[in-house]
């Protein structure tokens, strides 16, 4: 019997109706089911007497109804009083039909489970979960803990355990076993049904703190088994990947060496290593799917410049991709400063050109004119054609969804052929954790900043001392240097995002009179920015009043002074990209970041690392303890599985044994990678190497 091919259908009370509901939830099948986990447990293994329930506290309760009466006070409810010699307790329904009001009446019995809470007299549960017991029963406590599932609109809990039940019951040890019998006694993990039975029944006694935390030998079991198939799942994406034929670019770096000689600096060594890397893959048959990892500031985008070289020296077509205009114009700056110069045309593509230019730009690049394109989203959209792309380049991936990095790769699959990918990334990711989370890409690091580059000082001041951060702008103003003051998102709106700095840059014109000061933020329009940005960087502004907008890619070397307001209420990989706009000349440059007292523990945290420290991996590991991975990388953007039990931070212990497990199953058990890879991510797979 094969429980993952086995219809919902055939468990009692699934009709047409709840099936389609639980489709929602993906559950479409037994297995389903029985891989559809707790997030949470509610104890119902005791009996607390009324008197002693206390708010704020879930409680299991029994007692006798001694009022029931519908009340009209604000909303129609029906409230009853409960009452065990202990004390008494009002249960309020504001959802009810006239069966329950038969039900609830006077002199009946109950059990409930619910959270107390302070009513308008007194204690209260609003809708608990109840059971009317029949004359002359004891009310018993549960045999387990309660499990609590994640559930959807018409799918309830009473429902999901109800269905778990009967699949505890009959298909659990039908439950196919495959990881190896030597992996399980090797990392002494329990079989599957044990860890299946207790996740879903834990029994009283059990460690309710282990269970909480993730960190129950059960729940490890199972997350051993999911992270293991999320590997085997991107091992699969590279191996698929390398199926495909790709553009063998030859040896040739006449362009990329003159490149280099151009350049007034010269590549550290760390960047040199990378490019070295690059060039190899683009001379493989099969596509390049490498990712390179540097902190702000360590020169990913001319190692990006040479690799774009030997594409238009193979004679094939590169595409530039920006998550946004800003970094965009960034790029096609920098690319068309280096490369026009070598005669290679470099064009932008934004959303922002139209008519009879954009009509014209499509054609140069249709027709293969235009070797070199830099853009935003704009570059995937359904009429950009590209006569020969060899190479895209996707800067900060995590922000693009995965369609539309697939929309982008699919405009140079030619005849059973792929580009070669080059993904840049300031957000620097642990090694070890980068080596799982992208273990379908090659993962290069650029460890190594520029000569000449000074650490940025990094203060934390508090509101109150405003005034002296405002002289101390002025003072770096006199002596020729420039200076940001960032004002960051209040609200998840850019119009009250952008009213803030336009109040911010009131105010720094009048306290500051005589200073050259512009504002920037997102509801600007693109030419009004560019044209802003251009003026600072030409040293016609001294000080830029900006929102976020600035976090990546804006590059102005005699700016040396960076002020972030409300710097509490970033995250930490955010306010080192910001401070990263600052030191990138030879002066001293500092970052000070104005904090609104009182300060919560976690912001203190982060802005303590900010000052302790200028290296973004070490940050990263911080940030990784602080946040967790799925907000720090943008997890669900980038088209990585949501985890069912697994957590990347938690979990990272057995990364090393995952990947040692992951190469037996594939050497000596090929069959066992399709059913563990569809148990745990089903669809999701299709996405895992975008």
């Amino acid at each position: 019997m094969d429980v993952a091919a086995l219809s919902v259908s055939i468990l009692k009370g699934v009709g047409p109706k709840v099936r389609e509901k639980l489709a929602r939830l993906g559950l479409t099948t037994v297995q389903d089911v029985l891989f559809h986990l707790p997030h949470r447990y509610q104890d119902r293994t005791k009996l607390t007497p009324i008197g002693r329930a206390r708010p704020g506290r879930e409680a299991m309760i029994a007692g006798e109804i001694e009022l029931a009466d519908v009340v009209y006070r604000g909303r129609r409810s029906l409230v009853v009083r409960l009452a065990d010699g202990t004390g008494h307790i009002h249960l309020r329904f504001f959802h009810f039909n006239a069966a329950q009001q038969n039900q609830l009446q006077r002199g009946a019995r109950l059990r409930c489970f619910g959270e107390v809470r302070f009513g308008p007299t007194g204690f209260e549960m609003a809708h608990p979960e109840y059971t009317v017991l029949a004359e002359g029963e004891t009310a018993q406590p549960e045999a387990t803990l309660t499990p609590v599932y994640p559930a959807t609109e018409g799918v309830h809990q009473l429902l999901l355990r109800r269905l778990t039940q009967q699949v505890l019951e009959k298909y659990l040890d039908k439950i196919p076993e495959w990881l190896p019998p030597d992996t399980l006694a090797e990392l002494k993990l329990a079989t599957l049904p044990e860890a299946l039975s207790l996740v879903h029944r834990p029994p009283p006694g059990v460690d309710i703190a282990a269970l909480e935390s993730g960190r129950h030998p059960a729940q490890q079991r199972l997350a051993f088994e999911e992270l293991l198939a999320f590997h085997l799942s991107l091992q699969r994406r590279r191996a698929q990947m390398r199926a495909y034929q790709a553009p063998v670019f030859g040896s040739e770096r006449k362009l990329g060496q003159r490149l280099l000689e151009s350049l007034p600096f010269q590549l550290t060594k760390a960047q040199a290593r990378v490019l070295e890397e690059i060039y190899a893959d683009l001379q493989r048959p099969y596509p390049m799917q490498r990712l390179v990892q540097g902190d702000v500031g360590s020169g990913k985008t001319v190692v990006a410049a040479a690799a774009a070289l030997a594409a238009v020296e193979a004679g094939f077509q590169v595409a530039v991709m920006a998550p946004t205009e800003l970094l965009a114009e960034q790029h096609l700056r920098n690319f068309t400063t280096w490369l026009e110069p070598l005669r290679v045309p470099v064009a932008g593509l934004s959303g922002r050109i139209n008519g009879r230019a954009r009509t014209s730009l499509l054609e140069a690049i249709g027709s293969g004119k235009v070797p070199v394109t830099v853009g935003t989203h704009a570059l995937f959209q359904e009429d950009v054609a590209f006569s020969n792309l060899g190479l895209i380049v996707v800067d900060e991936q995590h922000r693009f969804g995965v369609h539309q990095r697939l929309a982008l790769r699919e405009k140079g699959a030619v005849g059973g052929r792929r580009p070669h990918q080059l993904i840049l990334t300031a957000t620097p990711i642990p090694r070890t954790l980068a080596q799982s989370l992208y273990a379908d890409l090659d993962v290069s690091v650029i460890d190594e900043l520029p000569p000449g580059r000074k650490p940025v000082e990094t203060v934390v001041v508090p509101e109150t001392r405003r005034d002296e951060v405002m002289a101390r702008v002025r003072t770096a103003c006199a002596a020729g240097r420039q200076a940001y003051w960032v004002c960051p998102l209040i609200e998840e709106s850019d119009m009250l995002e952008a009213q803030a700095a336009e109040e911010t840059f009131a105010a720094l014109k009048d306290a500051l009179p005589g200073l050259k000061i512009a504002l920037v933020h997102g509801r600007l329009k693109s030419a009004e920015k560019e044209k802003t940005m251009a003026a600072f960087k030409a040293g016609q502004v001294q000080l830029l009043v900006a929102t976020t907008v600035i976090e990546v890619g804006v590059d102005v070397p005699n700016a040396s002074l960076m002020i972030i307001e409300n710097a509490e209420r970033l995250g930490l990989s955010q306010l080192h990209q910001l401070r990263g706009r600052v030191g990138r000349g030879t002066e001293a440059s500092a970052c000070v970041l104005l904090y609104q007292s009182p300060l919560g523990e976690l912001a203190r945290a982060r802005l303590a690392v900010l000052r302790e420290t200028n290296d973004g991996f070490e940050i990263a590991r911080r940030d990784l303890e602080l946040r967790g991975p799925g907000e720090l990388l943008g997890t669900r953007q980038a088209g990585l599985p949501a985890f069912h039990i697994a957590d990347f931070l938690r979990d990272s212990g057995w990364l090393p044994r995952v990947h040692a497990a992951a190469e037996r199953l594939m050497r000596d058990y090929p069959e066992r990678v399709e059913p563990i890879v569809r148990r745990w991510l089903g669809s999701a797979e299709e996405y895992a190497g975008v």
